[in-house]
């Protein structure tokens, strides 16, 4: 038992770490490209807002209250706490929905998805915030309750109260409906039309282009689009569906048949979207993944100079610790010229292409083009 605590113990505060780090990490490469944004990506800007403050205000408790295996930190604490986790996490599932449809109708219907612009994105985001609010604010009016869960450590709704309560059970079944079942439901169609979308217009481009190369390329983004929906969704199911499932179990079923650990592992799943979203879009959307690599690129460079030019003195190892630095970063750096235009891209998976413009092959088919 004291092995599995320390190992709970280490879990949560590596995924707190890297949950700090990598949206961050978003965060800054959304600066630093602030000027080139498009409307869409104002919603992982917010994902990674509303990720970065469910790490900070929950995990620095979790993490204490896991290692002295009790809450330290009082009733009022406690209710700002469970107020945090619901306020941010229904915020984090709200952008996860409305980007999908977003990227859905940009995808299917470009004529409305060309309309769509900042002042839009916008007023979604500031919409997803109130929806949260909504929910977050409801136990604090006696719709539902807020207390510790059953393990002790963390504070989130009252599960033993809904389950014992009519008009407590009734917010945790509003919950599940609203915030778990409509967004999994939206998530998947939107995604699914787009993945239809893009093998309709590939099958298109067969009967206009015949060279195997460059259907070769249009394979290619169909694959990389695939990646993004298929990860995006495994990441929903696998962080929400555990707790969802608890919730139900909770309200509707025998309350002391459930082990707390059944309440502590879902909570971890849960925690681990704020992991999960950023890497996504970290490492799947070209536009901020060559920001990163840039940056991660510059700064190798300077500490490997730095520690090369410190080791040999003489001109002669000068001279070839700069050449082995600069040939190493070049082919690490290196990347193939984009031979494909894809209207897809910049929507989907963040692909860019500045060195000619596209041409449409048809009206019906809009989606894919090849350079001039």
């Amino acid at each position: 038992i004291v092995g599995s605590l320390i190992l709970s113990d280490i879990s949560l505060w590596s995924a707190g770490m890297c949950s700090l780090f990598s949206n961050s990490t978003l965060l800054y490469i959304s600066y630093k490209k602030k000027h080139l944004l498009k409307p869409a990506e104002f919603f992982i800007i917010n994902l990674a807002i509303s990720d970065m403050s469910l790490t900070l205000s929950l995990y620095p408790m979790a993490i204490t209250s896991s290692i002295y295996h009790r809450w330290l930190f009082g009733k009022t604490v406690c209710l700002i706490y469970a107020f945090c986790g619901m306020l941010f996490g229904v915020c984090s599932l709200t952008t996860l929905t409305l980007l999908s449809m977003v990227c859905y109708v940009k995808v299917c219907y470009p004529l409305y998805g060309n309309r769509f612009n900042a002042a839009h994105g916008r007023l979604l985001i500031a919409c997803a915030w109130a929806w949260a609010l909504v929910f977050a604010c409801s136990p604090l009016a006696h719709w539902g309750e807020y207390g510790l869960e059953p393990y002790g450590t963390a504070c989130c709704i009252d599960w033993r109260l809904s389950n014992l309560h009519p008009v407590a059970r009734s917010y945790t079944a509003v919950l599940f409906v609203l915030c778990y079942i409509v967004p999994c439901c939206v998530i998947v169609a939107s995604y699914t039309g787009i993945l239809m979308t893009v093998r309709a217009s590939h099958k298109a481009m067969e009967h206009h282009e015949a060279r195997q190369t460059k259907m070769s390329n249009i394979q290619d983004v169909i694959v990389k689009v695939s990646m993004v929906c298929v990860a995006v969704c495994i990441g929903f199911f696998a962080a929400w569906s555990p707790y969802a499932v608890v919730s139900m179990w909770a309200a509707f079923g025998h309350m002391d048949n459930i082990p707390p650990l059944a309440f502590a592992v879902p909570a971890m799943f849960a925690k681990s979207s704020t992991i999960y979203n950023p890497i996504i879009y970290l490492l799947l959307r070209p536009n901020f993944r060559r920001v990163m690599y840039r940056d991660l690129v510059s700064l190798c460079r300077a500490f490997l100079k730095g520690c090369l030019c410190s080791c040999s003195r003489g001109a002669v190892g000068k001279c070839h610790s700069h050449l082995v630095v600069r040939v190493s970063l070049q082919s690490f750096c290196r990347r193939p010229e984009p031979v494909q235009y894809c209207f897809l891209c910049p929507v989907i998976i963040g692909w860019t292409h500045d060195d000619g413009k596209p041409n449409q092959l048809s009206h019906k088919s809009n989606f894919l083009y090849t350079p001039i």
